[in-house]
Order: C-alpha cells, then sequence, then structure tokens
C-alpha cells in the first residue's frame, strides 16, 4: 500500500524488452533504495513493481506484459524522469490517501494553466475512468495522491491544483500536455458499485428476510 506522496523523482537508467513482451527496468533512486531489498514494493508513476536487485543507489524490477499494456511505463526510456515511493509502513503517518499501486488506465494531460502559486492542470480520462472521479475526492495520477477539483463530463476531463512543491518534486511538473499519465481512482468507489451491481438490493440489505 501507498500513500501517493512521492518520496524522490528517480532516473530510468534502462529498459530491456524480455521474451514474452516482457521487460527489465532499472531506475537510479538513491534514496528510496537506501533500505529497499529483494521482493520488496516500490511504486514507479504509481505502478507496483517488486524489487529484484539493487545496487549503487539504483533498483531493477521486472515489469509483466499487462503492466506494459495498461500503464505508461512502456514509453521510457533512458534518462526519463520518475515519480518512486516505498510502501507505507505500519507506523508511518499516512499523508495521502490509500493508493494500491494498481493502475486502472491510462490519461492524457489536457491542459494547464499556470497562476502565481499554483497551476491548474486538466487531464483526459476515458468513461471508464472518469466514473470513479468525484469534485473533492481523491484520485493518483503518476502515483501522486491529488484531490479532484472539478469533473466534466462533456470533454471527458477532470481538474487538479499543484502547488509549487508538486511541481518541483514530481513528473507533473515536467509533463507537457499530451502526455500520458498513470491513473488509478479510489478503490472504495470501485468496491461500492460491486457491491450494488454483483448481489443485487438484496446483497447490499443484508439478503432476504
Amino acid at each position: 500500500m501507498f500513500t501517493g506522496i512521492v518520496e524522490e523523482l528517480g532516473t530510468v537508467e534502462s529498459l530491456d524488452l524480455l521474451e514474452g513482451e516482457a521487460a527489465r527496468l532499472t531506475i537510479l533512486g538513491p534514496l528510496v533504495t537506501e533500505d529497499a531489498k529483494h521482493g520488496d514494493s516500490i511504486s514507479v508513476n504509481g505502478c507496483c513493481l517488486t524489487v529484484i536487485e539493487t545496487g549503487d543507489g539504483s533498483f531493477t524490477a521486472d515489469v509483466m506484459r499487462e503492466t506494459l499494456q495498461r500503464t505508461s511505463l512502456g514509453r521510457v526510456e533512458k534518462g526519463s524522469k520518475v515519480n518512486l515511493e516505498r510502501a507505507v509502513a505500519a507506523h508511518a503517518r499516512l499523508g495521502g490517501h490509500i493508493v494500491q499501486g494498481h493502475v486502472d488506465g491510462v490519461g492524457t494531460i489536457a491542459g494547464r494553466e499556470p497562476a502565481e502559486h499554483w497551476e491548474v492542470v486538466r487531464v483526459a480520462a476515458p468513461p471508464e475512468i472518469l466514473r470513479y472521479v468525484a469534485e473533492k475526492g481523491s484520485i493518483a495520477v503518476d502515483g501522486v495522491s491529488l484531490t479532484v477539483t472539478d469533473v466534466d463530463d462533456s470533454t471527458g476531463t477532470f481538474g487538479i491544483s499543484l502547488i509549487p512543491t508538486t511541481l518541483d518534486l514530481t513528473v507533473l511538473g515536467r509533463n507537457k500536455v499530451g502526455d500520458t499519465v498513470n491513473l488509478e481512482v479510489d478503490v472504495i468507489a470501485k468496491y461500492v458499485e460491486r457491491l450494488l451491481t454483483a448481489g443485487g438490493s438484496d446483497a447490499v440489505a443484508g439478503g432476504k428476510e
């Protein structure tokens, strides 16, 4: 589990394609690797990856075909910047919201509007993702925990406001209009929908009397 509070801006050292349409990704991240070991989880642009080895401030993870197809990780290359976060420790403060690192889909930066002390960014999301996005709700964009400022169903977009810290310390400050981003919606919304649709009203009410 993660909180969506990015710890470090890492750098892709290599993305090597393997047989079976998988890949091996090596990322430089001295902070997140200072206590990392084989089997640990690290969020990379919102994708939960398992560390297979570490060394010299970097870590390597195997990326499955499913991840390459459903996220933007298949588009990174040597030198790309990525958001990094270690799995939350049980004693840590949960500064963001509950983030699983299971990307629901890919969105696109649709617009940027700089202001004096923040920047408003619009993100286009596919309908199957946008249905779970709510004004003042939480969403993870490339692994960053953010509050949704508004949702525009007519354009298929939602808005987020980025403070200077987020612009400086994450890839969201570097993304351009047209760039793709990984999206993870609030898992509670998906569970509620499942409960309401899978078993019908009786399941929600506790069954027939």
